[in-house]
């Protein structure tokens, strides 16, 4: 029954094919079934100027297809720049060079400091509490800290 209605319809199937495949990306963004959107239709426009077995016209569509892919890839991975918060999912690295001081004496290397409403987890040298100290890494959600 597919097999007649494609074959009834001839290179437009790869027309219609495209068009519910870009269809499917903008229900499923992703930029994933755009490319193979694209190739679809590049083949049903090339099968309506010049007679291409069916063989052929998959082939094409498959190459066509990992072609943009690969080229899709690589144009949306260098458009990724930092936006104006580099560090928005990583909490602790927007803390580093900064001074604190510590809530909880750091004892046998592991203490406490508050920052804004927020108690972090420190490591570094033995110092008393309300002592002043610089973060300069992190490890996860512990902070690496010295005296300042």
């Amino acid at each position: 029954m597919i097999v007649e209605a494609v074959r009834q319809l001839g290179p437009w199937s790869w027309w219609i094919l495209g068009l519910l495949l870009l269809g499917v990306e903008v229900l499923a963004p992703g930029a994933f079934f755009l490319w193979f959107g694209i190739a679809a239709l590049i083949v049903g426009a090339l099968a309506l100027l010049v007679v291409v077995s069916w063989q052929a016209q998959a082939i094409l569509f498959v190459a066509l297809a990992l072609v943009l892919v690969i080229l899709g890839r690589r144009f949306y991975s260098r458009e990724r720049r930092p936006g104006d918060q580099p560090h928005l999912n990583q909490r602790a690295a927007r803390f580093v060079g900064g001074v604190y001081p510590l809530a909880e004496p750091i004892s046998n290397g592991h203490g406490r400091i508050r920052i804004d409403d927020t108690t972090w987890s420190v490591t570094g040298p033995d110092l008393p509490a309300g002592t002043r100290v610089r973060v300069t890494g992190f490890d996860g959600a512990v902070l690496k800290v010295v005296a300042a």
